[in-house]
């Protein structure tokens, strides 16, 4: 049960370059689903603390300060961001493994220094040519073209609990580098490390006020204000899919452009000619990293006939020997799962596997050593006799559990693969890298692993297909996402005379 030790921190919005209190003067705690311990009181804002936001981020753009500051200016105020960020780089770690519950090791060694690689990696783009070449134009009229590419404007970002700190900087580092102004809301379970993120730009006094904004609160009075609000230009959503269809039917009042990160089921293929003990890991760490509470987890694990009974035992025995204990313990290979609410839809998703007629052939418990009882453990569950269209198979658990599907033969293997609503990502397992690729090629999903997975490349596009999104984040891609396209059009001929349709002498043709 959570708990709280004494009196605890108490964070505020940040609006217009100023922490301040909600007007409503309303606070909710955030815990350690580790042991559940009281960690702050987040302010929870309303919808007129909303407006302030947005007002500040619009009067921000207008202003023209950050919007019109020359790209080498941009990139080297975020390379210096970067700098901060590197040198208080412990600190967001530890509210990020507190907060969100993620292991050390992922906090410390992979979140983190990967989000300030992205980070970086946005820092550089900041600085890019604005204008794109077009070929010059004859016809109906000689002239010169101008193509530029423009920030959009003012930007609401909502971003989700299972990688508070990535998320942000995956939202916040284009949107800037682009030349945009933000009001950035973070997850209710998990908004300590995107508040650690803000304080740390704040204290290096280098952003403008109004341009970076920070808008704690409830989902559902925060979200349909930044999504219909007339001032707000762009919608970046990272989450369910469900929220996400919620999020496009709420922005298309005012139709803006919208970019959605959402839901996966992701399929996990293992060919018959793969390495065996790395795609045995491989397929653990595709679903049990971070107890499968990622988007993109590798939950559905397709395994041929002709190997199925060597694989499926070696990879149970290794998920049982999988080491779950507190976030805080470097040995730890799981922690807790983000809630007692999100671990109690896990437990149904088994219970409703076992209705469904699936073998938990490894069956997931909450564990009974005493130092883990005040936290949300869970331990890895494996269902083999699986139908791909059980709904376990189909809907995203989001916690340790991996459904093993047999397969025949490849183009088996790749149907029901697609035979989803999700196409966020894939693996694939092949000593030989030309049939890995063939079947690379025939998944419909925006990112597929070869003898890997998870590995996210910044300067590669990540996004889904189908109800898995719509846009692309990081790389050059992503930062288009923030940009608008402008065509200027500069006729090399103004005499008056025959510029105009109504003032084309039309030949008379002769009987």
């Amino acid at each position: 049960m959570p708990h709280s030790n004494g009196d605890l921190p108490v964070k505020q919005l940040y609006i217009n370059g100023q922490w301040r209190s909600p007007i409503a003067e309303h606070y909710r705690a955030t815990y350690d689903p580790s042991n559940g311990e009281g960690l702050a009181m987040i302010a929870q804002a309303d919808i007129e603390d909303t407006r302030l936001a947005i007002q500040a981020a619009r009067t921000a753009f207008d202003d023209g300060y950050w919007a019109n500051m020359s790209p080498g200016e941009r990139s080297r105020l975020l390379h210096q961001i970067a700098d901060a960020l590197e040198a208080r780089q412990d600190e967001i770690a530890e509210a990020e493994m507190r907060d969100g519950g993620c292991t050390w090791r992922k906090a410390y060694l992979l979140d983190i220094p990967v989000g300030l690689i992205h980070f970086r990696h946005f820092a550089k783009l900041a600085d890019f040519d604005p204008l794109e070449s077009v070929p010059q134009i004859t016809f109906p009229a000689l002239s010169y073209n101008i193509v530029r590419r423009e920030p959009i404007g003012v930007c609401g970002q909502i971003i989700p609990w299972n990688f508070p700190f990535l998320m942000a900087i995956w939202k916040i580092s284009p949107a800037l580098a682009a030349g945009n102004t933000i009001i950035l809301k973070p997850a209710t379970f998990t908004p300590l490390s995107a508040i650690k993120l803000v304080e740390i730009i704040h204290d290096t006094g280098l952003l403008p006020p109004g341009v970076l904004n920070l808008v704690t609160g409830p989902g559902q009075v925060v979200g349909p204000e930044l999504c219909t609000n007339p001032m707000v230009d762009k919608i970046a959503f990272t989450g369910s899919t469900e929220v996400g269809r919620e999020i496009m039917i709420q922005a298309a009042s005012t139709i803006k452009k919208v970019t959605l990160e959402l839901g996966g089921k992701s399929p996990n293929i293992i060919l018959d000619d793969a390495d065996m003990d790395l795609a045995v890991d491989g397929s653990l760490w595709a679903t049990f990293m971070h107890n499968g509470q990622a988007c993109e987890s590798g939950t559905r694990l397709f395994v041929p006939a002709s190997i199925y009974d060597e694989f499926v035992p070696r990879l149970i025995d290794r998920a049982g020997k999988l080491k779950i204990g507190l976030a805080s313990d470097g040995a730890s290979d799981l922690g807790p799962v983000i809630s007692a609410g999100q671990l109690k839809s896990i437990e149904e998703y088994i219970k409703l596997g076992i209705e469904e007629g699936a073998t938990p052939a490894l069956l997931g418990t909450r564990p009974t050593d005493p130092e883990l009882q005040d936290g949300n453990y869970i331990t890895p569950t494996i269902f083999t006799d699986v139908d791909n269209s059980m709904r376990i198979a189909q809907e995203e658990i989001f916690g340790p559990v991996l459904c093993v599907i047999k397969y025949d033969s490849e183009d088996e293997a790749i149907q029901l693969a697609n035979d989803t609503i999700y196409g966020l990502a894939a693996g694939v397992w092949s000593r030989d890298a030309e049939r890995a690729l063939s079947v690379a090629k025939r998944i419909r999903a925006g990112t597929i692993w070869i003898n890997d997975y998870h590995l996210i490349n910044a300067e590669a596009p990540f996004g889904g297909y189908k109800q898995s999104g719509i846009g692309r984040e990081l790389g050059t891609w992503g930062l288009k996402e923030y940009l608008e396209v402008k065509h200027i059009h500069i006729p090399l001929n103004n005499e008056r005379k025959g510029k105009f349709w109504y003032d084309i002498v039309v030949p008379q043709l002769e009987d």
